[in-house]
């Protein structure tokens, strides 16, 4: 199975193509690109292809990381993943940037609980904890600075840490955890693996843990004119 797998969720803007069955990416673009996601993603998917020598056609399924992230990024990444796979006729794999920084920290800590904690902006933190066998314990979470770390401090000695507010929540606690992974997403060929490996189902939908900070203005909309008038 060939999988062509999109990120465009954070500042990083990466397209891969994933062979399954020999458990390799075969090319990938991977950039550190701030903004701008949506005027270079079609040119990195390009790259990816003809790097892998990969026609669209052979591809079996389109994984996508839905977030949580920037909104139009993740926005952007979402649209994508459908689109192609309403062309090609293809499935689309929905996977969070919590599952996979929490597989990719089971890779090196194996049969560990794994919390994955994501700097959210304006003092709050996303929060997400795995079991030792890799199961989400609950839903995603929106947190304090002070609730996350009070909310990891609560965790099991065995922990291990991960994502972009992983570091600061651990040097809150005097270094008491672990930490891997200091990263707001996983490698783009995690998303294509995992996504391999689920169940197609659902198109996949942006995860937005909390409304967009642009909201539209109030008070200047002018009354509609009266129906006959």
């Amino acid at each position: 199975m060939k999988i062509l797998a999109l990120d465009t969720a954070a500042s990083w803007c990466a397209a891969a193509i994933y062979d399954s069955e020999r458990d390799l990416v075969l090319a990938q673009v991977s950039e550190n690109i701030g903004k701008g996601h949506a005027e270079v993603l079609m040119d990195y998917v390009g790259r990816a292809m003809t790097e892998a020598a990969t026609a669209m056609s052979q591809i079996d399924r389109v994984a996508v990381n839905i977030g949580p992230g920037s909104f139009t990024g993740v926005r952007i990444g979402v649209s994508a993943a459908r689109g192609f796979a309403l062309a090609l006729g293809r499935p689309a794999i929905g996977i969070s940037a919590f599952e996979a920084l929490a597989c990719e920290t089971a890779e090196t800590y194996p049969a560990k609980p794994v919390l994955v904690l994501l700097d959210a902006h304006r003092g709050e933190i996303y929060a997400q904890v795995f079991s030792a066998n890799g199961t989400a314990q609950a839903a995603p979470m929106v947190l304090s600075r002070e609730e996350a770390t009070g909310f990891a401090g609560g965790q099991s000695a065995e922990t291990v840490l991960a994502g972009s507010a992983a570091n600061a929540i651990n040097e809150a606690l005097a270094g008491a955890f672990t930490v891997i992974r200091g990263e707001p997403t996983g490698r783009i060929g995690t998303y294509a693996k995992l996504a391999s490996l689920r169940e197609t189902g659902e198109a996949p939908k942006p995860l937005y843990m909390r409304g967009p900070d642009a909201k539209p203005q109030t008070g200047f909309a002018l009354p509609r004119r009266p129906a006959g008038e």
